[in-house]
């Protein structure tokens, strides 16, 4: 604590951002452990669930149960979507078949896409910070280094001698710049890697499940 109240202007403040960089990416880490460890977990017992239940509406009423889970999404507004158009259809004909003249299955696809774009918005949500704090920490704690090496040298200038005692603060002001770059951006990279492979994932649990969810639909409803 005394080096770094020993610290020039510049320096405390590249400290400072780099501080705010690193708590806010262990803020945002510890959010998206919480979120992407739900979702999963949720995900499974929806699916199992799914297909051990007989009927969308049943499904429906039970959905609840699995808030977390973006597959849940993707069922409310396909199953959305089937029930108006069973509803257009109603007084024509059948009210299980699925008109090809309303969009018919069509129209329960664009709307399971839609629903898996706005899950993964959501998921991905705050995980930019994470790559920007990643890829400008270190350049940040390098500026501070360079200032650590320049005010070293202004010292050796000043005193006409280059002995430990004159340099020491300067490079001293230097190491803490690059060492508080790394600490701050190695565990942003390590969290953005991590939950880009973990959403990667649950976008194609969710690109499978909007799938089976048409085939379900084509085979039962559709004509």
């Amino acid at each position: 604590m005394g080096m770094l109240a020993s610290t020039g202007l510049v320096v405390k403040l590249v400290l400072m951002l780099l501080l705010y960089f690193s708590v806010v990416s262990w803020g945002i880490i510890f959010y998206k452990l919480l979120q992407v460890y739900r979702a999963n977990g949720a995900s499974e017992r929806f699916l199992e669930f799914f297909w051990k239940a007989k009927r969308f509406d049943a499904i429906s009423s039970q959905l609840d149960r699995f808030e977390h889970s973006p597959l849940t999404v993707l069922f409310q507004e396909g199953y959305g979507e089937l029930k108006r158009l069973q509803e257009k259809v109603e007084e024509k004909a059948d009210p299980n078949i699925v008109s090809t003249d309303l969009g018919g299955v069509d129209n329960i696809a664009r709307a399971l896409r839609r629903a898996t774009t706005s899950e993964i918005t959501r998921l991905e949500k705050y995980l930019t910070f994470l790559a920007t704090t990643g890829a400008t920490a270190p350049f940040v704690g390098l500026f501070g280094t360079v200032w650590g090496i320049m005010t070293a040298f202004e010292q050796i200038g000043k005193s006409g001698s280059a002995s430990l005692a004159v340099v020491a603060p300067g490079i001293a002001e230097a190491l803490i710049a690059t060492a508080i770059g790394l600490v701050a951006a190695i565990p942003a990279v390590m969290g953005y890697n991590h939950f880009q492979h973990k959403i990667k994932v649950l976008i194609s649990e969710m690109d499978s499940f909007s799938t089976e969810f048409l085939n379900i639909v084509q085979r039962n409803f559709g004509r």
